[in-house]
């Protein structure tokens, strides 16, 4: 199960360069359910998501080289390229008073910057171990919006983005 908040940012950290960050390329084969391949750095693989926007099941299964760029032909829409940024958000913040994380616990924000023709789009997405936390999450304040619910940032929309 995969459990996400997904937010614009007001602003890239300073210091962005400094945190280590995964290239990703990836396509959709379908988007209902979303079906797509991934390339990250030199990684390949598959993965269906279920239905829900912020949280819904999701496998990955492992693909070779050759078999990634065989299903990338048969990708519709736009690939997406994108630099993912690994940020640690420790000591996150919750609502929920009574189901505080230990101190010293520790959260990842990826931090997706995206390549033309989506520039200058950047998304920060934190994923959860608990609806529960998810929903309490208390965003940082370089956060701005809050577009969970929105579907017209999740990347299988994006997919289907027509530029004029």
């Amino acid at each position: 199960m995969e459990i996400e908040r997904k937010f614009t940012i007001k602003e890239l950290p300073a210091d962005l360069e400094s945190y280590p960050f995964h290239v990703i390329e990836q396509a959709y084969l379908n988007t209902d359910p979303v079906v797509r391949v991934r390339r990250e750095n030199e990684t390949f693989y598959l993965t269906y998501k279920g239905k829900g926007l912020m949280a819904r099941e999701e496998h990955n299964l492992p693909l070779n080289e050759a078999s990634y760029y065989h299903l990338l032909e048969k990708a519709d829409g736009n690939i997406i390229s994108k630099k993912r940024y690994l940020i640690p958000l420790t000591d996150p913040k919750f609502s929920d008073t009574l189901n505080q994380p230990p101190e010293g616990y520790s959260l990842t924000i990826e931090l997706d910057v995206f390549d033309a023709p989506f520039a200058p789009l950047v998304l920060a997405e934190v994923e959860f171990g608990s609806k529960n936390a998810a929903e309490s999450f208390i965003a940082p304040d370089w956060f701005d919006e809050d577009v969970t619910y929105d579907p017209t940032f999740h990347n299988s929309f994006l997919s289907k983005k027509v530029f004029q």
